[in-house]
């Protein structure tokens, strides 16, 4: 009844307003005598004449016209709004909030979505840093970056990065005096800069070789951190050997300034994804930051 009755009226104010039943059913896509049967029933419904109608002419009565007066405001108020929601189509818009570790919104996101930015201004988008795995859902995150080996099934998995490779790194200063680890083992006896997990948890490093199960070591040393790109300045200073994506120390290693130690132990793994929950209805600015993010395959 209700939603009739919107109709009915919408079909109301374009004759009053248009002083004609032909102008009026061109505007709303109708036929003459189908907006005619449309105010006509409106009225027989309220039990009042809302138009006055001659050959030539038509015009709102007097409760006709209080009637435009009082609704039309509402009925503009809800095209401007559909006018609105049509254009967040064309122009996305809002807030995308995303729980990433530093290193995945420094090495990744950040140099993905610079022509994203650009080109969408009226899309703000807020990232978290966060090293633990967390319900994005409760803390109403729109998604999360993390590598693929740690993603829950129920989420949409988007790959925005080449595979990663974890590696123990230190200065040859460090080795200089120290010496190299050739085993797992031989960690327990070296200075190991740790990582604070956001669950307050020391990272365990993961460590393994070709063929055989996974090990993970806890490490001890003088230096704890809460995030890799600390670990990587102490290991370049020489405090101690440090666990972190090989991307991430990549200018260092090829500058001499680190060196890989138990390599055989550092398999590659699925890299970073971007995920969300597949209950999501996403936004078109969503969609059009997953696409500008999702990995593309290299040209051959």
């Amino acid at each position: 009844m209700a939603r009739d009755t919107l109709s009915d009226i919408t079909a109301f104010v374009a004759v009053a307003r248009e002083r004609g039943f032909t102008k009026a059913a061109g505007k709303l896509g109708l036929s003459q005598s189908a907006i005619s049967q449309i105010v006509k029933k409106l009225e027989d419904r309220l039990g009042v004449q809302l138009l006055v109608r001659t050959t030539r002419s038509v015009a709102p009565t007097e409760i006709g016209e209080r009637l435009l007066q009082k609704v039309s405001p509402y009925l503009d108020g809800i095209e401007a709004e559909l006018a609105a929601v049509n254009e967040m189509r064309d122009r996305p818009a809002g807030k995308i909030r995303i729980s990433a570790s530093d290193h995945a919104i420094n090495e990744l996101l950040l140099p993905k979505l610079s022509d994203f930015m650009r080109d969408h201004p009226d899309v703000k988008v807020e990232m978290i840093t966060d090293y633990g795995l967390i319900d994005i859902i409760s803390e109403r995150y729109d998604a999360g970056v993390r590598y693929g080996e740690t993603l829950a099934k129920d989420m949409i998995a988007v790959r925005i990065g080449p595979d990663a490779r974890m590696v123990a790194v230190g200065s040859p200063a460090y080795f200089q005096r120290y010496g190299r680890p050739k085993s797992p083992s031989d960690l327990q006896s070296h200075n190991c800069i740790g990582l604070r997990q956001s669950s307050g948890r020391l990272y365990a490093w993961e460590l393994q070789r070709k063929g055989e199960a996974e090990i993970k070591v806890q490490v001890s040393g003088q230096l704890i951190f809460n995030n890799s790109y600390s670990c990587l300045s102490a290991a370049v200073e020489g405090l101690g050997l440090a666990f972190i994506p090989q991307d991430l120390a990549e200018a260092d290693l090829q500058a001499g300034r680190l060196e890989i130690v138990l390599d055989e132990w550092s398999l590659p793994f699925p890299g970073f994804y971007l995920y969300y929950p597949t209950v999501t209805q996403p936004s078109p600015a969503f969609s059009l930051l997953v696409e500008a993010l999702r990995s593309k395959p290299k040209a051959r």
